[in-house]
């Protein structure tokens, strides 16, 4: 799946935009130029009836073109040097009265034939990261700006190691996970673990990757999700159904959806269902899924339904986060 139409669409307007820019800065530049230099006005003008001409002159009925698309060629090129250097005695240069697209290899259309462009992949990589920022703090979280050192070099018994070699390893996966989501066996992962330990830093930073590889990405909690699955099953109201549906769909169908803060949420009949309904549509079609949460799979067989743990266990990939509270370690 690509990016969602509200991204494309909002991506696109701007693509246009600047494509209106473009146009608009240059019709404004020609303007200043024929006020300045009123020949250059006449010469652009017989210059854009040289071609008509020349096509008359090539299928005129029982006459020898050549001799007439020569006298063309001639009077064409007389025309473009005194342009050329009235152009250079005004103070302009020609290149900046040329109609060039920023990208040339659409033409600022956004597409190549049925494949995307890259420009317009960038813009909807920005409207995406935009949109999960506003749900999503993605700031600067990047793997590059990813810090190990907040996570000592202790062995914690109960997991044989310390909390920095675990990161250092925890990173690693989610470094491979958003090079190259769902392949090399890596489809799902289950971060797990207290809160300020880097699950929500590390989701943000697989989120950027992901969405500036073109691919579509949805972030919101488990008390989110379930309360627009809700929404959609038993509100009344015309608009919320809407807005709700579209986006349980969005969720079932993005590329990578990432669920925080699973065992939050009152679990009821119902949460139970949508949950199942969103971790198995997903894993029937292969889509990739990021789950975070307090708590570890063990903890959350109290919670949930023999089915939903079966697939947490056998389809999810599991992280743990340990260590000492990094927000509070920022603090000091």
């Amino acid at each position: 799946m690509s990016y969602s139409e509200a991204v494309l669409r909002r991506a696109t307007a701007r693509l246009e935009e600047r494509r209106l820019r473009r146009q608009e800065g240059l019709a404004s530049l020609k303007k200043s130029l024929y006020r300045d230099a009123p020949r250059v006005a006449e010469l652009d003008r017989r210059l854009r009836e040289t071609l008509p001409r020349v096509i008359s002159a090539a299928f005129r009925k029982g006459e020898d073109p050549g001799e007439a698309l020569a006298a063309l060629r001639e009077q064409n090129q007389a025309l473009q040097e005194e342009r050329l250097r009235l152009l250079r005695e005004a103070g302009y240069r020609p290149e900046e009265l040329e109609d060039r697209p920023v990208c040339p290899l659409c033409n600022d259309t956004g597409w190549r034939g049925a494949s995307m462009c890259r420009c317009l992949r960038a813009l909807c990589a920005e409207e995406q990261i935009r949109e999960l920022s506003s749900t999503l703090n993605m700031g600067m979280q990047s793997f590059s700006r990813f810090r190990l050192d907040y996570y000592e070099d202790t062995l914690w018994p109960a997991y044989g190691r310390s909390p920095r070699q675990n990161m250092e390893k925890v990173l690693a996966v989610c470094r491979r996970f958003a090079q190259k989501p769902g392949q090399d066996g890596l489809r799902n992962l289950f971060f797990y673990g207290g809160t300020g330990l880097g699950k929500t830093f590390l989701s943000a930073a697989i989120a950027r990757e992901v969405s500036e590889g073109g691919r579509s990405v949805v972030y919101d909690t488990a008390g989110g999700i379930f309360a627009r699955f809700e929404e959609q099953k038993f509100s009344r109201d015309t608009d919320n159904i809407r807005e709700a549906r579209d986006l349980t769909r969005k969720y079932l169908n993005c590329d990578l959806l990432i669920v925080d803060d699973l065992g939050s949420e009152l679990t009821t009949p119902f949460v139970q269902s949508a949950l199942y309904q969103l971790v198995n549509t997903r894993l029937a079609e292969e889509r990739c899924t990021i789950i975070s949460s307090n708590f570890s799979i063990d903890e959350l067989r109290r919670r949930y339904t023999p089915q939903i743990i079966s697939r947490l266990e056998g389809e999810y990939e599991p992280l743990p986060f340990f260590g000492q509270d990094i927000r509070l370690l920022r603090q000091v």
